[in-house]
């Protein structure tokens, strides 16, 4: 499914498009996310380009940890569902793989874990999050053929589009690899999200920008903003510790994704404004547990005058728990 088969609808006091809203307006009510957790690993982890992954990187992958616990994904997607229907009246839902790189092993083993999660009709998309350097046409060939009939997101994470800051926290790819990575998506139809994240060490507000920049100009589809945040135990941490590194003020954050939204075409879905850290092993900044202010400065900072109520509803889709 096209992002040109959607009407883009906004209200005139809206300056950029939620995923609630693209979603609304292409299946006609609300499309829940169910996040999984596939137990795949990623090639910064295993050897294959590097080993603990990238230096703010989480051992969990920013997952679940449902894999571990020993639920399979259609045991994941059932309780997702349930959840989902019952806390947002929710009919339809989007299976999306979130842990690690999602197209990081044998073809075989990503048609199961694939098809597991889009058993059933209620099932309408299919989002996968990985690395820009694990595609090739191999998997996208997969997922066509597994996802055909419904909307497909692949989710880059970009991180930023400075070589120079990717070696720094060991990422292991290139802006090269993203670039390709999405022209490469392109051929297929499906939607692209980037992952970005501001406040990297070293980056200045300029490379930041060039990050943003270079989303408009590829016209990606989708973008998911996140804020560098500590967690315990990884290399940043120790960065921090020995204070080389200093995390982004709130204001400061809030400052830059209000900038980037006015760059990127109204047309591009806002995945999210925010991360989510993890409780509890998230050392600082303190003001990442703060999802709502940090939404409600960045709507102030595009439009002093903004309604309550528009703030509340975006508060509110982007603020959702984890499952």
């Amino acid at each position: 499914m096209s992002l040109n088969n959607c009407c883009l609808e906004m209200n005139q006091d809206n300056k950029y498009l939620t995923l609630n809203r693209f979603l609304r307006s292409a299946f006609g009510e609300r499309v829940q996310k169910i996040p999984l957790d596939a137990g795949l690993t990623c090639p910064n982890r295993d050897g294959s380009k590097g080993r603990g992954g990238c230096i703010f990187c989480d051992a969990s992958g920013s997952g679940t940890g449902a894999s571990k616990s020993g639920r399979d994904i259609r045991s994941q997607m059932k309780t997702g569902m349930e959840w989902a229907a019952m806390r947002y009246r929710a009919r339809k839902f989007i299976a999306y793989f979130q842990s690690f790189s999602n197209t990081y092993g044998p073809a075989e083993k990503l048609k199961a874990l694939y098809s597991q999660a889009l058993a059933g009709p209620e099932v309408v998309g299919l989002a996968i999050g990985t690395r820009p350097d694990c595609v090739d046409m191999e998997r996208l060939d997969l997922i066509a053929r597994t996802g055909s009939g419904r909307m497909v997101w692949m989710e880059y994470g970009l991180q930023s589009a400075s070589d120079r800051t990717l070696a720094f926290i060991n990422r292991g790819h290139t802006v090269s690899d993203f670039v390709s990575a999405v022209e490469l998506t392109r051929r297929y139809g499906f939607l692209t999200c980037a992952h970005i994240i501001f406040g990297l060490p070293g980056e200045t507000s300029a490379e930041m920008e060039n990050t943003v920049n270079l989303l408009a100009e590829l016209g990606v589809e989708g973008v998911k903003f996140h804020q560098l945040y500590i967690v315990e135990g990884t290399p940043l941490h120790r960065l921090y510790s020995e204070g080389v590194y200093r995390p982004m003020a709130q204001d400061e954050y809030s400052e830059m994704v209000a900038r980037a939204l006015r760059v990127l075409p109204r047309s591009t879905v806002i995945h999210r404004l925010t991360g989510d850290p993890p409780a509890g092993k998230t050392i600082v900044p303190a003001w990442s547990s703060d999802k709502p202010g940090t939404i409600s400065l960045i709507q102030k900072k595009l439009n002093p005058d903004i309604t309550a109520s528009n703030f509340a509803e975006d508060a509110r889709h982007q603020g959702l728990r984890r499952i």
